[in-house]
């Protein structure tokens, strides 16, 4: 079954190349600017990976692995970088689930899109998934989902699934009981995709740094 030390993070993320990240906030910030928000974002999530002290931490790089800042990410927080590998993304999921569940046991995926996610909350979905669950989802506040947990893992739950549409957490809900997965949900969090979100990632950070 393994235990929460054993357990694997996921980490997708997009390279943040001018004009192609985080594009719906292009009109707010413009080109550089997006980016430069999807590399902080990036970086964030891979500290509160690697603060779970998980066994393992890997980036899932699109559309490429070689980019410079993921090669100082994989140097500076010791951090696998590989490349997504699928036609969609829950190809592109179900396959790097599948290759870690070869190694490690459970396994999380995370975006990149959720800074309100914790360390807390890596933890909580990993003792989940060692105390018997087979499946662990964070529900996003759009109808996605910011993260999920696996001890298995089954094409059937990433397949026929619009992705980024307002369902894709009820959808994977139903394919879960569907196959027969004991799963639980974790808190509802938010994405950052949208100009709106911008003043709730600012005041995130504010609280972080004055938590520091």
């Amino acid at each position: 079954m393994g235990t929460v030390s054993d357990a694997a993070i996921l980490v997708f993320a997009k390279a943040p190349l001018p004009g192609r990240a985080k594009t719906r906030l292009i009109p707010r910030l413009g080109e550089a600017g997006a980016a430069r928000l999807q590399a902080r974002l990036t970086a964030r999530t891979l500290r509160t990976a690697r603060a779970t002290g998980f066994a393992a931490v890997e980036l899932h790089a699109t559309p490429s692995r070689t980019h410079g800042l993921f090669a100082f990410y994989g140097k500076s927080l010791h951090v696998e970088i590989k490349k997504q590998q699928g036609r969609d993304l829950g190809e592109r999921m179900h396959n790097a689930l599948a290759r870690a569940l070869r190694r490690h046991r459970p396994v999380i995926l995370v975006g990149t899109d959720c800074p309100e996610l914790t360390a807390a909350d890596l933890r909580r979905a990993a003792r989940l998934l060692c105390g018997g669950c087979d499946a662990v989802l964070a529900p996003a506040e759009d109808g996605g989902y910011a993260l999920i947990g696996l001890r298995k893992v089954s094409a059937e739950l990433f397949s026929g699934i619009v992705w980024g549409g307002p369902d894709v957490y009820a959808q994977t809900a139903k394919k879960l009981a569907r196959t027969g997965y004991r799963w639980r949900a974790l808190r509802t969090v938010w994405d950052l995709d949208r100009p709106a979100d911008l003043e709730r990632y600012a005041s995130l950070r504010l609280r972080s740094r004055r938590s520091s």
